[in-house]
């Protein structure tokens, strides 16, 4: 014990030298700024957390929705974020399943498999919904309160059922959507599995619009993919703000893209 106590900060700070970011990168958190990223579990690869939070810091936004996420994984890009880049986030958890085969852990206390919410201001009023019926896998949403743009904001994040489940995602709408009706200023963070005309999403779409502008629920705007495969599946709904600029970046470490959103308020 007196040894790690001896060598455990060294060692841990040694393990986060700073990889190089691109020039243009931030340097400090962006207050207007917020991201989605299904991170993809399981998904194989040396350095997937260090990577991971290279992603994240490229474009240090302000609140952060993953999906797919091992606390302990979540754990470890915040350390990177923090002890490479200089970046503070705080952190919530939305585990909705414990999962040895994904997260790790020991039989009898697995890691906690679901969402996180990142944020570089405190978060409060935590809440964490399993939906009632989820599919092939246990889904939710986890709820908090915390500050973008200097504003307070109800911010959600969520992982609907699988694709072929469409009848599935229509009852977790519409959980969702009732939460969500009861603020004026949220966004919404999330993989949500459907593409934008998928009938699922007919109650997302009465009461908020997507940060990307050229999207929307007709099927005939142009929706910037957000896969692999090619389909957006990903979404940041806003009520109470603008985007006047999204970005989609593709990414190594997953079989999503990370989605980034810049918000004015309305």
């Amino acid at each position: 014990m007196a040894c790690l106590l001896f060598v455990g900060p060294s060692a841990s700070n040694s393990a986060y030298t700073a990889k190089p970011l691109p020039a243009d990168a931030p340097g400090k958190v962006v207050p207007n700024r917020v991201m989605t990223w299904n991170i993809c579990n399981p998904c194989r690869g040396g350095g997937q957390n260090g990577g991971r939070a290279a992603e994240i810091a490229t474009y240090a936004p302000q609140v952060i929705g993953l999906q797919e996420a091992c606390v302990g994984d979540v754990e470890r890009i915040r350390d990177y974020l923090r002890y490479r880049y200089g970046l503070a986030y705080h952190v919530e958890y939305g585990s909705v399943l414990p999962s040895w085969s994904r997260c790790g852990g020991v039989p009898w206390s697995p890691g906690g498999f679901g969402q996180a919410i990142l944020s570089a201001a405190p978060m409060t009023d935590r809440v964490n919904v399993e939906y009632p019926e989820g599919g092939s896998e246990d889904r939710g949403y986890l709820a908090v309160t915390t500050l973008v743009d200097g504003l307070p904001v109800r911010v959600f994040n969520t992982h609907l059922a699988e694709r072929r489940q469409e009848p599935v995602r229509v009852k977790q709408t519409r959980v969702l959507a009732r939460a969500v009706a009861e603020y004026d200023r949220t966004i919404v963070l999330g993989d949500f599995n459907a593409v934008p005309e998928a009938p699922e999403l007919t109650v997302m779409w009465a009461m908020a619009r997507d940060a990307d502008p050229a999207c929307g629920p007709s099927g005939t705007g142009m929706c910037e993919p957000t896969t692999d495969w090619r389909s957006k599946f990903d979404y940041i709904f806003l009520r109470g703000f603008d985007a006047p600029e999204q970005r989609v970046h593709p990414t190594p470490w997953s079989d999503h893209d990370l989605v980034q959103a810049d918000l004015s308020r309305t």
